[in-house]
């Protein structure tokens, strides 16, 4: 039967609902990235790694004087455990679970019915939501300690925390896109520790020798917490070079990972 033939329909547009169709984009990202959070927020080892570690290491090294670190103690260690939430989130937890859902086929499937873009967007919007919920229970925990942060430090604070988290982020594409679930989440979780302890975070790179200083100095760890220490500490702008460090590597990653990753 041609279209000219069909009989007109007898109900008027709106009378059936849901209208079949594709809905508005606002929403379609809301609601993917709303999944991706409170997924992220029911698994106990995702809390345990971007929650439970970061407080108790955040009041370790504010109370405990066994690390080296600038005065403000507290103030220094809230912004290295800062830089450590972010990669916590932005990194590790997105790379295992990228990884994770393209091992059961999750990403595939979403493939199917949302573009390659929103997917994206949406975890990087659950990344930040994730990142933000850290970074209140971890400065109210520093506020506790003794923290008093600078006022006029604050919007790069909020600056470098959305650069950070979309630089990891998108190094967490490239690892958990690329490779097979159970590499990544080894990889994963040994790059997180590697950059704890000498990336420039648990560690400050003037603790470290000269030869490593200069290599971490150009690691986005290490530029993530020295921007966060002017930022909390110095109530000031970062410079040049961390940020330039960040958009490098967080541009780089991500051109590497629309080459590189699978879907399944």
């Amino acid at each position: 039967m041609t279209e000219e033939a069909l009989p007109p329909s007898r109900f008027a547009p709106g009378t059936f609902s849901p209208a079949p169709g594709r809905g508005r984009l606002g929403r379609m990202l809301f609601a993917q990235a709303r999944m991706e959070t409170v997924l992220t927020l029911r698994n106990g080892e995702q809390i345990l790694l971007t929650v439970l570690i970061p407080v108790a290491l955040l009041i370790a090294l504010s109370l405990m004087t066994v690390v080296p670190m600038p005065d403000p103690r507290v103030g220094s260690a809230a912004a290295r455990i800062f830089a450590l939430a972010v990669i916590s989130s932005a990194f590790t937890g997105q790379a295992i679970a990228l990884g994770f859902d393209r091992r059961y086929g999750v990403v595939k499937r979403l493939a199917s019915t949302l573009p390659r873009w929103l997917l994206v967007a949406g975890r990087v919007t659950a990344g930040l939501a994730v990142v933000a919920i850290q970074l209140v229970i971890l400065g109210v925990t520093a506020l506790l300690l003794g923290w008093h942060p600078p006022l006029s430090g604050l919007a790069w604070l909020v600056v470098l925390v959305v650069l950070g988290t979309l630089s990891f982020g998108a190094l967490g594409v490239l690892l958990g896109g690329a490779l097979r679930a159970e590499i990544v989440l080894a990889l994963a979780n040994i790059v997180w520790f590697v950059l704890l302890m000498i990336g420039g975070v648990a560690l400050g790179v003037e603790s470290l020798p000269g030869w490593l200083a200069d290599i971490v100095h150009l690691l986005p760890s290490a530029a993530l917490a020295e921007g966060l220490h002017s930022a909390m500490v110095d109530g000031t702008g970062p410079g040049p070079r961390p940020v330039l460090v960040l958009l490098v590597w967080g541009a780089a990653a991500g051109l590497l990972a629309t080459r590189t990753t699978k879907l399944d």
